[in-house]
């Protein structure tokens, strides 16, 4: 895996997406009914005619490349990049967490009918003025072959989360398909949102192997823009498609410049050669010069994802809550914002975005109190030795900690840890490794003491964090899902049957809710901040909004133009 673990790399049957190399970057994912704060997501002032056929481009610049087309395969955000402007889904989220239909008529609910009352029967209208690329008509046979594409077991699907349940599928009519959910699943509306595009049936039912076809390196949607020409290595250009079924496409190309450097990315967005700064945006020592730029707009967004020191909840020491609280006692969270992120992450104590409808307001607020620590391992029986580290029952209070190798401001932060917990008897050692080692086995299989992560834990945009949390989902006990923190609740699991099964957004609250605050008085995970980004476009390009439910802002190009 990739230097943070994502929302896609859940659930049964499959490996996780490896996520971004880059500490600030975005991960998405909220549940719909998010509201927004502050003026990180202020808009570009948005005229009110845009042109009345595409015209012009814009060169985004990405510091990864874009290599995995099938948007139904593990992929990382960049891919996704690509998928939002060639593919469509059903329903997507907008910023403010409404759901709107897309190749659907209508978002299904139980007002509509479209939803039955138990949340088993599921009943989706879908437009009828759709086509493919390629001029074949879009009907609900295109969206049965998806669903039963992801579910099939030689398809090397993203996730199976939600689609699993999903039975005795009907089309009823060219534009309209109904099924049963083995068990109700309310996550299930935003996996569809965010995290399920539909695939053509008429291309991809021909060939022998689901994993490997032209169509992946050449592939044919409904989405906004069509396939240009891929240099691999250097750039990907997509086409505005005349036939696009939503508002837009309003430019004429896109173009995906990769550039591997982050500086120098932002150097040529300062110097006017790319147009948008892309995926992880611009580091943070270099903001402030940013917005002072002629010509340019920069945004600085929460994102979804969560920095945190993870703890193997099974590794010695740490199996003892009183060791997990000092430690977190112990950390000076604000001299790692301010000093090494320049201020610019906002502290948590959960793992749900505070944007999120399901956010818990109130839980404990961390406080920086070595004193309280050292006060909190007397009293549990850790003992200084000679050297000054503490120990009990014959184990010392030492453990290592690792990150991806590289990660300047991970290692910063490891390096002020180091001092932190020295304070208070506890002796940590560095283990750093490349991403394609520390995030296989080694994290899958809780091979760690401890590890700095970032982790965007929502489920597509829902709150349901079952594969990180659930009982069932450690790999290291055959179980399938990313609860590498080997954490074990049955409170924690009632908890999260119980909001899956529940469609009320009053009810899942008070259920989210409680878990958010078991979790925080386990210390399951330390959290140091939520994640943010600083994206850069050019003045006079319209139409770019920040979208805390998506995991790239790139998500709706189909309505960027140039003023």
């Amino acid at each position: 895996m990739a230097d943070d673990t994502g929302k896609f790399g859940v659930g049964a049957g499959h490996l996780g997406i490896p996520n971004r190399r880059q500490f600030f970057q975005l991960g998405a994912g909220a549940a719909a009914g998010w509201t927004l704060s502050g003026n990180a997501f202020a808009q570009t002032e948005r005229p009110t005619n845009p042109p009345d056929k595409p015209r012009g481009q814009v060169i985004a610049a990405l510091s990864q490349e874009p290599t995995v087309f099938h948007p139904l395969m593990p992929g990382i955000e960049v891919d996704q990049g690509i998928w939002w402007q060639v593919f469509s889904p059903l329903w997507f989220i907008e910023p403010d967490g409404k759901f709107v239909p897309d190749l659907a008529r209508e978002v299904p609910t139980i007002e509509n009918g479209g939803l039955s009352a138990d949340g088993l029967t599921w009943k989706i209208k879908l437009r009828s003025d759709v086509k493919w690329h390629d001029g074949t008509p879009f009907t609900a046979e295109d969206v049965k072959f998806s669903i039963e594409l992801i579910n099939n077991p030689d398809f090397r699907a993203r996730s199976r989360v939600g689609h699993s349940l999903v039975k005795d599928i009907k089309i009823v009519a060219p534009d309209e398909i109904h099924w049963r959910m083995e068990a109700p699943y309310s996550p299930y509306m935003s996996i569809l949102a965010s995290l399920t595009f539909i695939v053509p049936k008429h291309i991809l039912e021909k060939v022998s192997d689901p994993n490997s076809s032209p169509f992946h390196n050449a592939p044919v949607g409904t989405g906004p823009f069509s396939w240009g020409e891929r240099v691999p290595g250097d750039h990907i250009q997509l086409n505005a498609y005349a036939g696009y079924h939503g508002k837009g496409p309003y430019l004429e190309r896109v173009v995906f410049k990769y550039i591997p450097s982050l500086t120098v990315l932002y150097t040529q967005f300062r110097t006017g050669q790319v147009d948008y700064t892309g995926l992880q945006g611009i580091l943070p020592n270099f903001v402030q010069e940013a917005k002072t730029l002629k010509g340019r707009k920069i945004f600085v967004s929460s994102t979804s994802s969560v920095e945190h020191i993870a703890p193997n909840l099974e590794f010695g020491p740490f199996a003892d809550r009183a060791v997990r609280e000092a430690l977190y006692l112990g950390i000076n969270k604000q001299a790692i914002i301010d000093a090494l992120n320049y201020g610019l992450p906002t502290q948590t104590e959960s793992f749900v975005p505070q944007q999120a409808w399901s956010f818990q307001q109130g839980l404990p607020q961390h406080k920086y109190d070595p004193a309280k620590a050292n006060a909190l391992l007397d009293a549990a029986g850790w003992v200084r030795g000679s050297g000054g580290v503490r120990e009990k029952g014959g184990v010392k209070l030492e453990f290592t900690n690792s990150t991806t190798s590289g990660n300047a401001v991970r290692e910063q932060t490891q390096q002020l840890l180091i001092q932190d917990w020295r304070a208070i008897g506890a002796s940590m050692r560095v283990n750093n490794m490349p991403a394609a080692v520390i995030w296989g086995d080694f994290w899958q299989q809780s091979k760690f003491n401890s590890v700095i992560v970032g982790v965007n834990f929502m489920l597509g945009s829902d709150p349901d964090v079952t594969p990180r949390f659930g009982s069932g989902a450690t790999p290291a006990k055959g179980g399938r899902g990313y609860n590498t923190y080997q954490y074990q609740s049955a409170e924690a699991d009632r908890l999260l049957s119980e909001g899956a099964k529940q469609f009320d957004l009053a009810q899942r609250k008070v259920t989210y809710g409680e878990l958010q605050k078991l979790i925080r008085n386990d210390l399951a995970i330390l959290p140091l901040f939520q994640g943010f980004i600083a994206e850069g476009i050019k003045e006079g390009l319209q139409g770019f909004r920040p979208n805390i439910n998506m995991s790239i802002n790139s998500w709706n190009m189909r309505e960027w133009y140039w003023a």
